[in-house]
């Protein structure tokens, strides 16, 4: 059976995930907009940075901060920060794009998804940040969940 738009793009972050080299949640993302992906995204580093496993491990788990909090003590880009900064980079418009991204989006990625102008996001795991589902749904991004189970 031919999978569906959502199923085939949510494949995908899937495999970009395997590109990350946090030590606490692997996450892949990408952007799309007319069915045609412009931009993907993974959680590590910025360019050039060392890793965490090249320094030891994370940062966050030696100082045991709970998932969802203190996000700026983590030397990674979220993954829905990469997708949206690459497609910045190469001069790609998110406007009215889709976000297909592994794990529910960070307050800190709300409001990045916000002001790049996507319209959607399809998530497949839950993440513990309440505040962001409420910003993405005031700002009327329509919030998706997606089961693997419900193919």
């Amino acid at each position: 059976m031919r999978a569906s738009w959502d199923e085939y793009f949510m494949e995908i972050a899937e495999l970009v995930k395997t590109r990350s080299t946090c030590l606490r949640r692997n996450v892949g993302a990408l952007i799309v907009k007319d069915n045609r992906i412009i931009s993907t995204g993974y959680n590590g580093p910025p360019s050039g940075i060392d890793h965490c496993e090249d320094l030891g491990g994370c940062y966050r788990e030696m100082l045991h901060v709970p998932s969802g909090e203190r996000h700026e003590l983590c030397r990674a880009l979220h993954a829905e920060q990469n997708a949206i900064i690459q497609a910045a980079k190469f001069g790609v418009s998110t406007e009215g794009g889709t976000l297909y991204v592994t794990h529910q989006p960070c307050i800190i990625c709300a409001k990045m998804i916000i002001n790049s102008g996507i319209k959607k996001v399809i998530y497949g795991n839950p993440y513990p940040d309440e505040a962001a589902m409420k910003m993405l749904t005031d700002a009327h991004i329509e919030m998706i969940p997606f089961n693997t189970n419900d193919k």
